[in-house]
Formats: structure tokens, C-alpha cells, sequence
């Protein structure tokens, strides 16, 4: 048996083939798999769960067909779909997961985790995280019209998109080196739980990283987005193989 591992996908009305491929990976992988997860950023945006997009039911009734048949589909939630919630996860049938969450992966103890909580040198975006996963921020958002919501996502996007395209070549590596993984974090963060392997998303920057910690040799797996093409962990009691689909 296999267990998988996707990240990123970023699914949106407005890539339709993406979403496609999400679908076929799920009818043809899926059953064969011991477990699936899905570490967080699975939509571009998700405003609450009486979102009405297509691609939101799409997505439930791929991941309730895989449920069905015995499957476990677990999910930890991204910086793009923080507000899926358990109306959601209940009509998909998938269990959602704290993050960072530990599971035992074929006997070995594993931390897994969106990914952002590692980048801490991006301080603007830990302190939007921590508002915006504030309970009573969550509520007083959530109550706005539906409307409101989605202009809010939809300014959002145009924001970070900008502010991307507005940097200048020399600001670029610097803005790359923040927003990527912070090391002392990421060291901190194995001895933290103890445990030697972490997998994550988030960074899009797909690799296997071999580490040493403290004398003892840890893993690091960094899973791709789905913008241009999949991108799967397979792990199974042999070992582990990252690949695009």
C-alpha cells in the first residue's frame, strides 16, 4: 500500500484543468491508496463554507467518492483556505488535521504541517497569520454577506500579485530568501517534536531535503504546487518518491 501526499493545488473556477487533473489523480490513484493528504492551499481562495463555486463541489464529491469506497482523506488547512471549515470537511467526508499534526507513517513517527509556520522571517505574513486565524476575527469575517467576502478574497489576490510583480530584479532574492523556510526554525522545529521527518507545503519549492540536527540525520519533504502541473509524494514501507504528475 501507498499513502499520498499533495499540496498547493490552488483550485480555482478560473483553471479548470487543474481541477480536472485533481479529479483524475483522485479516480485513478486514489483507490489504490492507503490513505490521502492534503496539506493545506487545496483552493486559490475559500471565503466559508456557503461558498458557491463550482470547483468547490467538484472537489467535495471527488473526495466523498474516494471516502466511499474506504479510503481516509485527511486535510490541514493552507494560508489560502484557512476558513474551510467542518460543514465543508463533512459534505467531502475528508477529517480535517490541527497544524502541525504527527501521525505514525508506516511505524516512523511524522510531522507533517502546511509549511508556513517554518517561514518565520516573513514577519508581515506571521503577524496576517495570526490575525486572521484569530477566532474572533474569523466570526466577525465570516459574518459579513457572501458578496463582501468574495470582493475581499478577490482584492487579496490582486494585492499579493502586485506586490510580486512590482519587485525589482535586486529585491527579488532577497524576497525569495524571506518567504522561503527559516532554518533555525526548521531545526527548532524537529526538536521540538522529536521526530526526524517532516513533510510540508506551502514554499512551492519541491525537494527532499537530507539534514543534519543536533548529530542526528532528519528529512525535510517539500511538496509542489499544482500552477502548471501536479505534483505527488508517494511513501510506502520502502521509502519515499516526489514526483509531477
Amino acid at each position: 500500500m501507498t499513502t499520498l501526499f499533495i499540496s498547493d493545488l490552488h483550485l480555482d473556477d478560473a483553471r479548470p484543468a487543474i481541477t480536472e487533473l485533481f479529479g483524475a489523480f483522485m479516480h485513478r490513484e486514489g483507490p489504490q491508496a492507503e490513505a490521502v493528504y492534503i496539506l493545506g492551499d487545496l483552493f486559490e481562495a475559500w471565503v466559508g463554507d456557503d461558498d458557491p463555486s463550482e470547483t468547490g463541489a467538484y472537489v467535495a464529491a471527488r473526495i466523498r467518492e474516494l471516502v466511499d469506497v474506504g479510503v481516509p482523506v485527511y486535510f490541514i488547512r493552507g494560508n489560502r483556505d484557512f476558513l474551510v471549515g467542518q460543514d465543508y470537511a463533512r459534505r467531502a467526508g475528508m477529517r480535517i488535521l490541527p497544524d502541525p499534526a504527527v501521525i505514525s507513517l508506516y511505524g516512523k513517527p511524522t510531522l507533517l504541517m502546511h509549511g508556513d509556520l517554518l517561514c518565520t522571517d516573513d514577519t508581515a505574513y506571521q503577524a496576517f497569520r495570526a490575525q486572521t486565524r484569530d477566532p474572533a476575527w474569523q466570526q466577525q469575517f465570516l459574518s459579513q454577506p457572501l458578496t463582501a467576502r468574495l470582493a475581499f478574497a478577490a482584492q487579496a489576490r490582486a494585492a499579493s500579485a502586485a506586490r510580486q510583480q512590482g519587485l525589482k530584479q535586486s529585491d527579488r532574492a532577497q524576497f525569495e530568501t524571506v518567504t522561503d523556510v527559516t532554518p533555525a526554525t526548521v531545526d527548532a522545529t524537529f526538536n521540538r517534536f522529536g521526530i526526524d521527518t517532516i513533510i510540508q507545503g506551502h514554499t512551492h519549492r519541491p525537494a527532499i531535503h537530507e539534514l543534519g540536527v543536533q548529530g542526528r540525520g532528519c528529512r525535510r519533504v517539500v511538496l509542489g504546487d499544482w500552477y502548471e502541473q501536479g505534483s505527488v509524494l508517494r511513501v510506502d514501507p520502502q521509502g519515499m518518491q516526489l514526483e509531477a504528475l
